[in-house]
């Protein structure tokens, strides 16, 4: 442990100090906090089918991925070199050479490999985790991969073996699909000699290989009457590296429990030749920490479950406790209980833009302070690099939600969100800056936060639904903004707009202001393009010249609808009306504007939080068994509010710029749009009128098919879910 200590953190003779029993380098505080990466590598199995993550985020085709972390300034990266990759491989050699080309790029870009042989992995056909050959197989190919690579130091030979076992062999998530206590310990003991034995066979090549241990780690909490599966669940979070330890021996919490399930020989066989880690990978989520609650009735049917003590929900401690133990507490708890040094290997949130750069923050603030106690907190990685996919499902379903990461693979090529240049600023040794940082994250919002208030977002609109819409994910987000009518600022008034951005010193505009009556704008062209193109224009002017990002909205209707496909940004406007084209000009004289300015193009609204929409108008009249009119050809991709909300904010955050279309995946005509909510809805379709667009009484001309597609990327969910969404939420 001395020499352990001594070299890994300082690499200087320093005389060692003893804190809490432990000895530790004193100048542990200033030395530099290592940042590293990870990429979600997972290949699970679920009944036949593999489900692999560096396929889904088609980074199996991208070796210049490697340059784009390079360039976030990462002195490690956790990469996948997985056995079932190769076990399933017809032919093998291939692999190799992709590993080969990507780990000599690490090499050439300076950033250590620390290589995974199996992530959340059952194996490959013809073995799983409760099969005698489990561990060989693995250590088996470690040792190829030590052979091929022998300068590699790093390894994970098992990705967090507790939880993997817990997913596959007790809650049946994953294959095997078993449920049963003696199946969850007999895999996570062929997890542990799996890990033995492949750093056994590495060390036969690299003798100074380090064995970095990753599991994901949360605290139990729960009523009284519940107490007891707490202590038990918080007795088993550390098995994983209690094996590894030597610590799971005769006294142990759970020996007597774990060798009356027929695995006592196991037991002392891994005790006799444990194999701790050099380093601790501490895995901490917001979710990890849980709450145990025999009162089922306060908490949602899906977290309802039993236990040894009786039905309970199993819940996140975050939301129902103040001030549950969280990472600072799993870190303390993981250098009091082993003092070996610690890495955040995981640090991910599933969340919105913000929450996901709040909590990557944190982490980093919080491995500064417990430096600052003298736990040796070696690095932050910024996991998820590429986004995860069906992590939602607990990768049960292929088909699952895409959740992006440092950066969003939705489009052509990976695309850099807000927490690129966050790590940037982190790896420097910089403050972050960016706005939305000085507000907590909402599992902290119950607590003060010091300071003065930060610089707004400003939204215009106020009177408007999507003026309403920004607003309200605002409040919901934490983030600080003003919403201002026309008195507040006045986009046909240039000293108006001056005095507004200068009065408030907004970070980003979001301009949610405009002429919205299509078939009024025919009579009226002058004021529809004074506000549409003028106003909008002149905006985005005056935040162009003080430095604030811009957004503004724009159309469908800036397209004829004669191209037979669904449009995309690089499609060339041809306006039918008035309204049309107060907006294909708007959109041309902020392309011109250049840096720092986002123009959205959208259509067909629709939320169940704002009456004046198509959506809510067909429910009322349906309802009522009242006639409801609806175009049968024209073709339009409708909008599902918040879903435009969230992926505008986004965008903003991330600085994004140009032209993007974000619409409802998907498209309909008017009238199959309204049988679509009405079946959603259960309610009757006899009183919904198809008719052709001629027969609708339109004084503007409107295009047949505008569908709207993007170029760009896909980040927004298909129409069916957003329908189903809106039906659940208004039925609520």
């Amino acid at each position: 442990m001395r020499s352990r200590l001594w070299w890994t953190l300082s690499g200087a003779a320093v005389p060692l100090c003893r804190v809490n029993g432990w000895l530790i380098d004193p100048l542990l505080p200033y030395l530099r906090l290592a940042l590293w990466g990870g990429v979600e590598c997972t290949i699970n199995r679920v009944g036949d089918a593999y489900l692999d993550q560096v396929f889904l985020s088609g980074h199996h085709g991208r070796a210049d991925d490697l340059d784009r972390f390079a360039a976030l300034g990462i002195a490690a990266l956790r990469y996948p070199l997985l056995w079932e990759s190769f076990a399933r491989a017809a032919d093998p050699e291939p692999l190799w050479a992709w590993h080969d080309e990507r780990l000599e790029r690490l090499n050439r870009l300076g950033i250590r490999a620390i290589i995974g042989l199996i992530h959340h992995g059952s194996g490959p056909p013809g073995t799983d985790l409760l099969a005698n050959d489990f561990a060989a197989g693995l250590a088996a190919h470690a040792r190829k991969a030590a052979d091929r690579y022998p300068w590699v130091r790093d390894w994970t030979p098992v990705n967090e073996p507790l939880t993997t076992a817990r997913f596959a062999a007790l809650y049946g998530h994953w294959y095997p699909h078993a449920q049963k206590e003696g199946d969850f310990w007999l895999a996570l003991v062929n997890q542990i000699d799996a890990i033995r034995w492949a750093m056994r066979e590495i060390r036969t090549v690299v003798p100074q290989a380090r064995l970095i241990q990753t599991e994901d780690l949360g605290h139990s909490d729960a009523t009284p009457e519940r107490g007891t599966q707490a202590a038990f669940d918080n007795a088993r979070r550390w098995a994983s590296w209690d094996m590894l330890t030597g610590r799971f021996v005769p006294g142990h919490a759970l020996w007597d429990h774990v060798i009356a399930l027929g695995l006592e020989d196991r037991l002392h066989a891994i005790a006799q030749a444990p194999c701790p880690p050099e380093i601790l990978g501490l895995n901490h989520y917001l979710t990890s920490d849980r709450f145990l609650d025999h009162r089922l009735d306060r908490h949602p049917p899906a977290s309802h479950g039993d236990s040894a003590a009786g039905p309970l929900a199993d819940v996140e401690a975050v939301r129902v406790l103040d001030d549950p133990p969280g990472l600072v507490g799993a870190a303390r708890a993981c250098w009091a209980r082993y003092g070996i040094p610690i890495a955040f290997t995981e640090i991910h949130n599933g969340c919105t833009r913000e929450e996901q750069m709040r909590w990557l923050w944190e982490a980093w603030s919080i491995a500064g302070k417990l430096r600052d106690e003298l736990i040796p907190i070696e690095a932050v990685t910024a996991w998820s690099l590429l986004g995860a996919q069906d992590w939602d499902s607990l990768l049960t379903d292929p088909a699952g939600n895409y959740e992006s990461g440092v950066f969003d693979t939705r489009g052509k090529r990976p695309r850099e969100t807000a927490l690129a240049p966050l790590m940037r600023q982190l790896a420097a040794d910089e403050a972050p800056d960016h706005p939305v940082l000085a507000r907590r994250g909402w599992w902290r919002r119950h607590q003060a936060v010091p300071g003065a208030p930060t610089r707004p977002l400003l939204i215009t609109g106020a009177t408007g639904t999507l003026g309403q819409a920004f607003a309200g994910a605002c409040r919901l987000r934490g983030i600080d903004h003003v919403l201002t009518d026309r008195q507040g600022l006045d986009l046909g008034d240039t000293c108006s707009i001056a005095s507004a951005l200068d009065r408030l010193s907004p970070w980003a505009v979001i301009n949610c202001a405009g002429w919205v009556r299509v078939d009024e704008a025919e009579d009226r062209a002058e004021d529809c393009h004074a506000a549409n193109t003028l106003g909008s224009v002149t905006l985005a002017r005056a935040c162009r010249d003080r430095d604030i990002h811009y957004t503004g909205f724009s159309s469908d209707l800036v397209f004829d609808g004669l191209a037979g496909r669904a449009y995309v940004e690089s499609d060339a406007p041809a306006p039918l009306n008035v309204y049309g084209r107060s907006k294909a000009r708007a959109d041309a004289a902020l392309d011109a504007l250049g840096e720092r300015t986002l123009v959205i193009r959208t259509a067909a609204f629709f939320s169940p939080y704002d009456r004046q929409n198509f959506a809510m108008h067909l429910v009322d009249a349906l309802r009522d068994g009242r006639p409801f009119m609806a175009a049968s050809d024209c073709v339009i991709s409708p909008t599902y509010v918040p879903d435009l909300v969230r992926a505008t904010l986004d965008l903003v955050i991330d600085d994004e710029t140009g032209l993007w279309h974000l619409v409802s995946m998907g498209a309909l005509s008017w009238a199959d749009f309204a049988g679509a909510l009405g079946r959603a809805m259960a309610l009757p379709l006899g009183s919904i009128d198809a008719r052709p667009a001629d027969a609708m009484g339109w004084i503007a001309p409107r295009p047949r098919h505008v569908a709207l597609t993007s170029e760009r990327g896909l980040i927004m969910p298909d129409l069916g879910s957003a329908i189903a969404r809106f039906a659940t939420t208004l039925g609520a």
